[in-house]
């Protein structure tokens, strides 16, 4: 899908949008994702702690419980998932900057999983990718990953097993600032999840199931969430005329990219990625899977008003309401449907710039990479096994696990060309470090469709073996993956 494709969707969910808005409110937020509110900590007891070389201090201990648990999804029903600590999102972890994290992962699922702490350049062997810098949590087991809660940010965890995030294993993780380089009044966590209400499907289909080929490139997903809230009982965040509001959005969907506006306040984004920039004002921007984006709104239009999250993908969209507590109205004066996702500005990468950037360097390391694949491929130069027809994503024209390492040296400013020549679009994400694209610091970057570029610096200063993949689940597993090797 090109950048074109993205911004004009289908209209017709303009009209299911203005059904919601008739729709009575849902819960107010959970107590995990309320405003400065930390999540409950547990006391860690048994198990062994993998720590780390030169670490120190008293750690902030937090239990994980990865286990089957049921999920009541407002009035639509019932649904099996595999959660952390029985939420969904998982918990909110919330710690303050500089401080030490000892979280303990105790496995009740029937398979092994392990946690991926996304975003934070911890040490190679707390990464959380099975086989590569830990031996999968089995199956009744437990493990303790321990790191230090740097630098600041609005991160996320999540499974790094198989399709487990798209089962329910996803969580936010805050890391406050000791000295935060923006002012506000109080903050929210919004974080933005595609709904599977049954196990992943497979990525095999059998050659006649059209409709199968059809999902392997996007999920059947049922709803689209904000803060595990569907649209018809929307999240509610409340606020006071004159505060100003830090939202830290946060996007761990399976395969969703969202375009993310509030009725009748434009917003200034502060954060991409977790790395501070100069507040720039918009009214709308796009957040894909992996992305993280920090923003202010001043509260100055009292009222209820729609925060929405529009999908590439003909779901109704995740919704929200901002509700000023000194006002009358409790649900939005117009529909679910704000004007600025439409008739505004929408972010641009080359719009922000970030706060004290690292000095730019000649890359002493190129590398072109190429995105491409998504075909079926069967008989003459098509992958079939079994009779069962398998998607295939590449770089340079290799699916992971049987791709060769990228190789690079300690202390190297390392340069990653990217192109996509698919037809759709990848949010690449590097594992272990920050990158510098244009005069932002990221994790995470689109790559749009259709000979869309991206040109991507990080110097090699974290050694190890680390994931460079699109952070598409189904790409992701289909092979769009790439092993980045310190020699």
């Amino acid at each position: 899908m090109s950048h074109k494709e993205f911004v004009d969707r289908r209209t017709f969910i303009q009209a299911a949008l203005a059904n919601f808005g008739a729709l009575a409110l849902g819960a107010r937020l959970p107590s995990a994702l309320s405003a400065r509110q930390s999540s409950p900590r547990q006391e860690l007891s048994g198990g062994q702690s993998n720590r780390p070389p030169g670490l120190s201090g008293t750690p902030r201990e937090v239990n994980l419980i990865a286990e089957p648990s049921q999920f009541e999804l407002a009035s639509r029903g019932v649904f099996q998932k595999w959660l952390y600590n029985g939420q969904y999102p998982g918990p909110e972890i919330r710690v303050k900057e500089g401080e030490r994290l000892r979280i303990k992962v105790s496995n009740k699922l029937p398979e092994s999983t392990t946690v991926h702490w996304h975003g934070i350049p911890v040490p190679n062997a707390m990464d959380g990718v099975p086989d590569v810098t830990q031996p999968p949590i089995a199956a009744g087991d437990s493990f303790v990953y321990e790191f230090d809660a740097a630098p600041s940010g609005s991160f996320m965890y999540h499974s790094h097993f198989g399709f487990q995030p798209d089962r329910g294993l996803v969580g936010p993780l805050i890391v406050e600032e000791n000295k935060p380089h923006v002012e506000y009044d109080r903050e929210y966590t919004l974080v933005l999840t595609d709904f599977l209400a049954g196990a992943p499907a497979p990525l095999g289909r059998t050659p006649n199931d059209t409709r199968g080929m059809i999902a392997m490139q996007m999920p059947p997903y049922v709803a689209l969430l904000l803060n595990g809230r569907p649209p018809e009982a929307p999240a509610v965040f409340d606020v006071k005329t004159g505060e100003r509001v830090r939202l830290r959005l946060i996007n761990p969907s399976g395969a969703t990219i969202y375009r993310f506006a509030i009725g009748g306040h434009p917003v200034s984004v502060t954060h991409a990625d977790s790395r501070p920039v100069v507040p720039f004002r918009v009214d709308a921007l796009r957040i894909a899977p992996g992305e993280r984006y920090d923003i202010l709104v001043d509260a100055r239009t009292p009222g209820a008003w729609p925060i929405t999250a529009f999908p590439d993908n003909d779901l109704p969209p995740a919704r929200g309401v901002l509700r000023y507590t000194d006002a009358n109205e409790s649900a939005p004066r117009e529909t679910a449907w704000p004007k600025e996702l439409s008739a505004g500005r929408m972010l641009e990468l080359g719009d922000l710039r970030g706060v004290d950037l690292p000095e730019s360097r000649k890359p002493n390391r190129t590398l072109n990479l190429v995105l491409s694949g998504g075909t079926l491929k069967a008989g003459g130069g098509m992958m079939a096994s079994g009779g069962m027809l398998s998607p295939e994503w590449t770089i340079n024209g290799q699916a992971y696990p049987h791709a060769a390492p990228l190789e690079v040296h300690q202390g190297e400013a390392v340069r990653f060309r990217i192109s996509n020549e698919s037809s759709m679009v990848h949010p690449m994400h590097l594992h272990g470090h920050f990158f510098r694209i244009g005069n932002v610091m990221k994790d995470t970057a689109i790559v749009w469709a259709d000979s869309g570029r991206a040109e991507i610096n990080f110097v090699a200063d974290n050694p190890g073996k680390w994931f460079f993949h699109c952070h598409n689940l189904y790409h992701m597993e289909a092979g769009m993956t790439r092993l980045i090797r310190y020699v």
